[in-house]
């Protein structure tokens, strides 16, 4: 499969994506731990049908020591026992934050478990990178980047 846009290769698109990058940097440099950052990614792109990031996030993800067994209980969070309760708590928010359009928006019980587990610093990173996965997933789906062939740390 070709992407149908080289996101490198055009200078609108590398504009675009240098400063998505940008912010997603101001992300991974606050206090909420890096686990969670990468099992936030995975979740979402997870949602939505991201290969171009679940590819990425995972690897990464191995590459700075999670384990194959937290990574392939993801989807799966709820039944398992493999994750903390901020965790979960994060995760519970990525779905709601990734599944706007079903009209349910984040719920206050859902805000206050996450509340109860991330200061305000580690709440408004966890947001962003709600948001900013739920991007990165769009330019990659719309586009049809492929999967596969991507190398931890390669874009860092």
């Amino acid at each position: 499969m070709d992407a149908r846009i080289n996101f490198y290769g055009n200078a609108v698109a590398a504009k675009v994506a240098k400063y998505i990058n940008s912010a997603g940097k101001a992300v991974a440099d606050t206090s909420l731990p890096a686990a969670t950052q990468e099992l936030v990614k995975i979740r979402a792109s997870q949602i939505n049908g991201c290969g171009f990031c679940l590819d990425m996030h995972t690897k990464d993800a191995v590459a700075a020591g999670e384990t194959s067994l937290r990574l392939n209980l993801v989807a799966a969070w709820r039944e398992a026992t493999v994750f903390t309760e901020a965790e979960r708590a994060a995760l519970e928010l990525t779905e709601e934050g990734t599944r706007l359009a079903d009209g349910g928006g984040v719920s206050d019980e859902t805000w206050a478990n996450a509340a109860k587990h991330y200061d305000e610093e580690q709440l408004s990173a966890l947001v962003a990178l709600v948001a900013l996965i739920n991007t990165y997933n769009r330019l990659n789906v719309i586009t049809r980047q492929p999967a596969g062939d991507y190398q931890p740390g390669q874009f860092g």
